[in-house]
């Protein structure tokens, strides 16, 4: 699913602000996603810092573009525009690792790394094949994270009498020709997955009773498959209930009266960006120093406010200790008992990866009448 930012684009400017006179000082270079990184907590870091660092921040527009920067500097090991650290999504991380394209970090650099709930820890560790392996080395920090998530209009849906709450209500005959889904065999058949009581990385899908007519009777109900222009419709009204990643989905609210947010209660798949460290360049301190910052209690409330997308830190800390604002977000932060039945989307290997692209050939080629 392409995820971006709506979030406004001042930080942009401010930003380029924090880099004037930077001669005389440290500078940290990194890559990150578009809006990925909010002014203010740039700006707080270089004042916290003596000397006074200044962060330069180049900003892409999608997380592939980011992956082939690592690609090209992998080939060109002297290029100019290398970064020190670069965001990168944790779909992209075992390619990454495969591929050479980062290295390894240690974790003893970084006084917070032990409030990062096991999870998330448990998923940056890898082989050098990019597979979880608790033997594994540290390959990246996460930095922050969101969800799939079930949008619809509250407009549409009170003459219906009922609001969306889980994967199955996606089924209902009134909904016919009315949602969006994903162009991804991964979240489709993993939502289904989820509807069925599986996880989203379940594998030997041929083993799932009734997996393919649950398939066939969802693709029946779906108006268009998108994972990049599916927020027009919906503002539009022209589909009622979508579903997209919470990281589109949260900046429209701010906007948009008529839309509302669910986390399916049945769990629902989890995405983390992390900040990865360039194969080709030298470690240096200072991106030590700004993970450990974005790593800090004090900060990750303020982080998943403006950016959006939770820190995973805030999963970790007691609710008392967390604006308002976020305690009453469920999408920020789900129920304990949603989280724990969510899942991350882990690597599989070629023959798991050809039956999720089998089934969804197969699904849709399917005729709806």
């Amino acid at each position: 699913m392409k995820r971006r930012s709506l979030l406004l684009g001042a930080a942009t400017l401010t930003l380029s602000q924090l880099a004037a006179g930077c001669d005389s000082k440290p500078i940290l270079k990194i890559r990150s996603l578009k809006n990925g990184i909010p002014a203010q907590l740039a700006s707080k870091f270089s004042r916290d810092l003596q000397p006074s660092p200044v962060l330069q921040v180049t900003q892409e527009a999608q997380l592939k573009e980011l992956f082939a920067l690592l690609q090209q500097w992998k080939r060109i090991p002297k290029a100019k525009n290398q970064a020190d650290l670069v965001m990168l999504g944790d779909y992209w991380l075992t390619l990454a690792i495969r591929q050479k394209l980062i290295q390894p970090i240690d974790p003893a650099k970084f006084d917070n790394w032990s409030k990062l709930p096991e999870r998330w820890q448990k998923l940056v560790r890898r082989n050098d094949d990019g597979q979880l392996d608790a033997k594994g080395q540290i390959w990246a920090a996460p930095y922050r994270w969101g969800s799939t998530v079930i949008a619809y209009r509250t407009d549409k849906f009170k003459a219906l009498g009922w609001t969306p709450t889980d994967w199955s209500d996606l089924w209902k005959p009134e909904l016919r020709d009315r949602i969006s889904l994903p162009d991804s065999a991964r979240e489709v058949i993993g939502l289904t997955l989820k509807k069925l009581g599986k996880s989203y990385n379940t594998q030997q899908l041929d083993r799932v009773p009734n997996l393919k007519k649950e398939l066939t009777n969802l693709n029946a109900q779906v108006k268009f498959y998108s994972s990049d222009a599916y927020l027009q419709p919906l503002v539009l009204g022209d589909t009622w209930l979508a579903v997209g990643s919470s990281g589109d989905l949260l900046p429209l609210l701010q906007t948009q009266k008529d839309l509302a947010l669910v986390i399916p209660v049945s769990g629902t798949a989890l995405w983390t960006d992390l900040w990865v460290e360039p194969a080709s360049k030298k470690a240096v301190s200072l991106a030590s120093k700004w993970i450990d910052f974005c790593l800090q209690p004090q900060i990750a409330p303020q982080l998943s406010l403006l950016a959006k997308a939770s820190s995973p830190i805030i999963v970790g800390m007691k609710p008392e200790d967390l604006p308002a604002d976020i305690r009453a977000n469920p999408v920020l932060l789900p129920p304990t008992k949603i989280l724990a039945a969510s899942d991350f989307m882990l690597p599989f290997g070629e023959a798991g990866i050809q039956q999720y692209r089998s089934l969804w050939q197969e699904i849709r080629q399917v005729v709806r009448t």
